[in-house]
């Protein structure tokens, strides 16, 4: 269990950069956010496409996996879809904190209902206290809402939806022994070509494209291909509802590093938040894998997979 922990925590670290690099794109190349979810779909397609073929990733145990790579290819092209048009609606932290703090829930209620999983009170406890903590770290002082607000709420709570989907199926395709390469290869080969009209509909997009094109493929090589390949084998290791907690490491990075690379203040309401967030992992850590020493490698591995 440790080890998927780590696998996706390090994704979750990813993602956390994304906030950080679409503002310079926004800023310094004059980026549409949606353009900005389409093109780091096709990197992230030919990087995972590539990277798969050089492997050797086996393309006979995929066939198996064919419909649920589509679905999860749909489910990632309504995530960028909808999150980004929420941005626009509702503003950056208020659609941050409908869609990542709905999908862990959503995550925990499809995966008992579809996996089987049991919600054990530690993870419980996490779940709840990663949830208030990313609540304290993101939400925004009370203002008038913007006239859109209702549809850009809509459209958040659709992003944690799709996004919790992804994540139930992809558990339940890893769990019957697809390869998470190939399978995340094909997953964003779907999504790329779903999202392909945004490209073509953008204003400008080559001009936007060519401004933008060093960020671009960092989002879409290390915080797309590499971050979803590094998740999708954690899940071998990891319940989905325990893998939606450790996601909330995604919203603690992006808050620290608007702290440090752009002088945003955390204020004390946000370090209660990042404080609930960092016990919440705690609470997810194996003691016993840590604590026990000399234990049969059995009661190791039946230890893990309770935790």
């Amino acid at each position: 269990m440790l080890r998927g922990l780590v696998l996706v925590g390090v994704a979750a670290v990813s993602w956390g950069t994304t906030g950080s690099v679409t503002t310079l794109l926004v800023a310094h190349a004059g980026a549409d956010p949606l353009l900005i979810g389409a093109a780091r779909m096709w990197v992230a397609a030919i990087v995972l496409v590539i990277g798969a073929g050089l492997l050797g990733a086996a393309r006979g145990q995929l066939t198996p996996a064919l419909r649920p790579c589509i679905a999860m290819g749909a489910c990632m092209a309504a995530y960028q879809a909808a999150y980004f048009s929420a941005v626009t609606m509702t503003g950056i932290a208020i659609t941050a904190l409908i869609a990542i703090c709905s999908a862990p829930l959503i995550i925990a209620l499809l995966a008992a209902l579809a996996l089987g999983e049991r919600l054990t009170l530690r993870v419980g406890l996490a779940l709840a206290l990663g949830i208030g903590g990313t609540a304290l770290l993101i939400a925004a002082p009370a203002t008038a809402p913007p006239p859109r607000f209702l549809l850009g709420a809509a459209l958040a709570l659709t992003a944690g939806t799709a996004y919790a989907l992804y994540a139930v199926i992809a558990k339940s395709t890893v769990g019957a022994g697809s390869p998470p390469l190939m399978m995340t290869a094909m997953t964003f080969t779907v999504a790329a070509v779903l999202t392909l009209p945004v490209l073509l509909l953008t204003r400008a997009p080559l001009t936007q494209l060519s401004r933008g094109w060093p960020w671009l493929v960092y989002l879409g090589a290390v915080a797309t291909a590499a971050a979803y390949a590094l998740y999708t084998i954690g899940l071998r290791h990891l319940p989905a509802s325990v893998a939606g907690v450790v996601t909330l490491l995604e919203p603690l990075t992006a808050t620290l590093l608007g702290v440090f690379l752009f002088g945003e203040r955390l204020g004390p309401t946000g370090g209660v938040g990042a404080l609930l967030l960092v016990v919440a992992i705690a609470l997810l850590l194996p003691r016993r894998e840590m604590g026990t020493v000399g234990a049969s490698p059995a009661r190791s591995a039946s230890d893990n997979d309770r935790a």
